[in-house]
């Protein structure tokens, strides 16, 4: 019998896949624990509106990541911060604070978690920077800090 997965079944597959399985096993195990539905024509069409609307979803998401790229790739983000004699920083700049930078400047809604440092900026000057938007597309750009 021909079933579509509700739910990850071990062994069987992954939620959403559809699987050929034993008449029993359907029947006393995975149709009555709502693990799996029957694979009639509805629910075929439901499986592969699924499947379009997650590869649709992901192109809009790869489209807006281009898109972020383009704004913020080789741009300087300017961040003002108090320092002492020698130009040392009373503490340091955080990755918090040039994601807000970063959507000050730009417009972009960028979340803390998505920029890359190679070390932490604890003196004034120029230093580079990077932003993983999504899967193989990283923004690179400078992170200017001048004092406050």
């Amino acid at each position: 019998m021909k079933v579509v997965l509700k739910a990850d079944v071990k062994g069987q597959g992954k939620k959403g896949e559809m699987v050929n399985v034993s008449d029993g096993y359907a029947r006393n195990f995975l149709l009555p624990r709502g693990l799996a539905i029957e694979a009639d024509k509805q629910a075929m069409s439901e499986v592969r509106n699924k499947e379009n609307a997650e590869k649709y979803r992901a192109e809009q998401e790869k489209r807006a990541a281009n898109e972020a790229k383009s704004k913020i790739d080789g741009k300087t983000v300017k961040i003002s911060a108090k320092g002492g004699s020698g130009g040392r920083l009373f503490g340091s700049v955080t990755a918090k604070e040039i994601a807000d930078a970063v959507n000050k400047q730009y417009g972009l809604n960028i979340d803390k978690k998505k920029v890359l440092l190679e070390n932490d900026i604890k003196s004034f000057g120029s230093y580079e920077a990077g932003l993983k938007l999504h899967p193989g597309i990283t923004a690179q750009f400078f992170v200017q800090v001048v004092e406050a």
